[in-house]
């Protein structure tokens, strides 16, 4: 129970399944006051209290569970050392992996708990797969997409078949004082916002160039490369202008020599993508095959054709993306005979640039 409307629904509809329910606060900071508050929290005091509330409404026994520990190892150090490495990781992403359904529900099984049920905007269907949420605009499989067949199997999400406003009229009706709580956003461990100056703090500085990628002209100057990620375009500090007046964006960053290369929106377009070792959430396959790829938690949908190559896959997309940094997660969605069913996922090493770009290198994962 993370203090918000959607785990406290989710936890008064397990009751009212049947389930026995005892609901679990995490406390994922030594110090929750450095923690995000309000809207921005997930993990504070405040939140803890308000889960609190929520348990005492809906009548089940409540506890705080303190994973702060391996929170830091697991998910903040994750984070400092893949911008370390010139990649662009997903925090949330990577909690969900490590400690929601990894720690949490070890230690569920443990003390002999059959499920973690959480307010995660996902569908399980009849076949054990993971699905799309019936709100597309809520829709969390995305970043659900990282669990194991087994994570699944011991995970209910009875919000899924709800849209996000009706839950919050439920919350009301149910008497929970969260129901208008403004939902999170970002990052709960960087308490102002700032994650450039949250890098600093702790990969210090370090003076580079900012270079154009065709030219090689240098065009500016940084205090550290793991401050920018592929298709940043705001915050550059270059000296002048592009010729034709367009914008510059990040296109790529090697930590090696602490260089960042800019240049025009048309050379971030790939085409090709390529990850690491897939977790399988369906039947592994091992022939090309037609599917969906998804790059963000509520970005676009690409047609791809998929190959699992070498220990890893290759999505081969119909129409190019813009963007995509190594360290993101990429997303296989299966059309029929699965719909909307998450099939695998995988850590992006590389892309390759769209041949009308005019790049035909590969971009390979920064510091390869």
């Amino acid at each position: 129970m993370s203090g918000g409307v959607d785990s406290a629904v989710a936890a008064a509809r397990a009751v009212e399944a049947g389930h026995d329910v005892t609901g679990v606060h995490l406390a994922l900071s030594k110090n929750p006051q450095t923690y995000r508050t309000g809207a921005r929290g997930c993990c504070t005091i405040e939140d803890s209290r308000d889960a609190r509330r929520a348990a005492d409404v809906i009548g089940i026994p409540f506890y705080v569970w303190d994973m702060a520990e391996r929170f830091h190892e697991d998910v903040v150090e994750d984070f400092y050392a893949e911008y370390a490495a010139g990649r662009t990781p997903n925090p949330c992403l990577r909690c969900n992996e490590k400690i929601k359904f990894a720690a949490v529900l070890d230690r569920a099984l443990a003390l002999g708990f059959d499920a973690v049920v959480t307010g995660h905007y996902a569908r399980k269907g009849d076949d054990g797969l993971l699905r799309r949420a019936v709100d597309p605009g809520k829709d969390q499989s995305y970043v659900l997409a990282v669990l194991t067949p087994t994570q699944l199997a011991g995970s209910m999400f009875p919000l899924g078949d709800t849209p996000k406003d009706q839950v919050r009229v439920e919350a009301e009706t149910r008497g929970l004082a969260v129901a208008r709580k403004p939902d999170s956003h970002d990052i709960c461990f960087i308490a102002d916002g700032d994650t450039s100056g949250f890098l600093k703090n702790k990969l210090g500085t370090k003076e580079g160039e900012i270079v154009d990628a065709a030219s090689g002209e240098v065009l500016g100057s940084h205090d550290g490369s793991h401050q920018f990620t592929i298709g940043q375009r705001h915050g550059l500090g270059l000296k002048r202008p592009a010729a034709d007046g367009r914008p510059r964006y990040v296109l790529s960053i090697t930590p090696v020599d602490n260089r960042v290369e800019v240049g025009p929106r048309e050379a971030l377009r790939v085409d090709r993508i390529r990850t690491g070792k897939p977790v399988w959430l369906a039947a592994e396959r091992t022939a090309p095959f037609e599917a969906e790829i998804q790059l963000r938690a509520h970005g676009e949908v690409y047609p791809a054709t998929v190959t699992p190559e070498d220990g890893g896959l290759t999505a081969k997309l119909h129409t190019p993306a813009f963007g995509v940094a190594a360290g993101q997660a990429l997303v296989v969605y299966g059309p029929a005979p699965e719909g909307d069913a998450v099939l695998a996922s995988g850590t992006i090493d590389s892309t390759q640039a769209y041949a009308e770009a005019g790049v035909s290198e590969s971009a390979e994962a920064a510091g390869a």
